[in-house]
């Protein structure tokens, strides 16, 4: 699977690129990350990305040639060979939000191009020529290059083989259903058993995997139940 990032700040994803199983999927062939500059598509001696905003007010917005210009760039030279249309999304506040359903769906896709926004957003009028904007929560981040992280990762975890425990994508929060519930993911423990006069429960080391299985429904349901009440039908 492909990701294309479209984005002011392209640096900004050095170190994610070779950090822990994203790093480990690149170098495996799982997935491949490209991070392009906007501004290298601008025009003008100055190269410039960004304009006041028309109608007056704070910030700065950033234009819509230099994002058209490199998102046809990206499809022409980078995605031609695809056999499928790459699915373009604009990291936005306003978009859809990211759950574990949709990130699974995007998983799906050949190739992803994620416009990473800044300042004040983009200019409205290259937005038809993406295919949606999608949001990781409703809170307003500095840039869109951390979003375009979360996004990378919460979606290349479904790509297979990048995480080699299937197991594991199932039981974690958000995956585990009771019913109509989606529920938050239970205690989890390690070495040692005594840590700060804090004990391990018990009931994990008996070996007794249905008592185990049945304990760990009832503190999901007793967390999410405590904190996000919400996610119970």
């Amino acid at each position: 699977m492909r990701f294309e990032i479209l984005s002011l700040f392209p640096e900004a994803f050095n170190s994610f690129l070779k950090t822990s199983l994203i790093g480990k999927a690149i170098q495996s062939g799982l997935i491949s990350i490209h991070a392009h500059n906007i501004r290298d598509f601008a025009q003008g001696p100055h190269a410039q990305a960004d304009d006041r905003p028309y109608g007056g007010g704070p910030g700065m917005v950033l234009m819509a040639e230099p994002i058209y210009q490199s998102l046809t760039f990206v499809k022409k030279n980078c995605l031609a060979k695809l056999q499928k249309k790459p699915l373009g999304l604009i990291l936005s506040p306003r978009g859809t939000r990211l759950g574990p359903e949709s990130a699974r769906r995007l998983a799906g896709q050949r190739a992803l191009v994620l416009l990473a926004g800044h300042y004040e957003g983009v200019d409205e009028r290259v937005r038809p020529y993406f295919d949606g904007e999608l949001s990781i929560g409703d809170f307003v981040t500095m840039g869109g290059e951390v979003p375009a992280m979360a996004v990378i990762e919460a979606v290349a975890r479904f790509v297979p083989g990048v995480i080699k425990e299937a197991e594991s994508l199932v039981e974690e929060s958000f995956s585990i259903h009771e019913g109509k519930n989606q529920l938050l993911e239970w205690p989890q423990y390690t070495r040692p058993l005594l840590w700060r006069g804090r004990k391990t429960p018990r009931i994990l080391l008996s070996g007794h995997h249905a008592q185990i299985k049945a304990w760990r429904r009832a503190k999901a349901l007793s967390l999410t139940h405590q904190r996000r009440k919400d996610l119970l039908k």
